[in-house]
């Protein structure tokens, strides 16, 4: 089974604790990284946490929520060897990672149900990096992250 990492800012909170207690329930083991809290606080400070513990492979991947999951997307992708989309449709969730090889997803509370949010964790969990062509243009992002 796979190390999960899981961060949220206080918009994400609610969703971060549906996902942790049923992921939980289903053997996967999860680092929480926070918040803990309904105080505001600075999603850049659990994107980050989280994707630290991703490129140093002391996590298989990543989930970062806020209200919308851009801000913590953006920031994820910040931390060099992340690769983070939005898991906003079921399709996109197996997708980012048969095509980009993402390492983490990030979700927006507000615009998802948390039973998709599962789904969607599910898919992108389970589904496998197709390589091939898709190879070539992860390694050209890495390469251009690398200068």
């Amino acid at each position: 089974m796979s190390k999960i990492a899981i961060g949220c800012d206080h918009g994400g909170l609610e969703l971060k604790k549906y996902l942790v207690a049923k992921l939980n329930e289903k053997g996967y083991e999860i680092i929480d990284c926070g918040t803990y809290s309904a105080d505001s606080t600075h999603y850049p400070i659990f994107a980050f946490a989280v994707g630290d513990l991703v490129s140093r492979k002391q996590a298989d991947c990543g989930i970062i929520i806020c209200r919308t999951g851009e801000g913590v997307s953006i920031a994820a992708n910040k931390v060099k060897g992340i690769r983070c989309g939005i898991g906003y449709n079921l399709e996109v969730s197996k997708l980012m990672k048969e095509h980009n090889n993402a390492n983490m997803i990030a979700f927006g509370a507000d615009f998802i149900t948390p039973e998709d949010a599962l789904r969607n964790t599910l898919a992108f969990i389970n589904a496998k990096f197709l390589a091939g062509r898709h190879q070539v243009r992860v390694d050209m992002i890495s390469e251009y992250e690398s200068k």
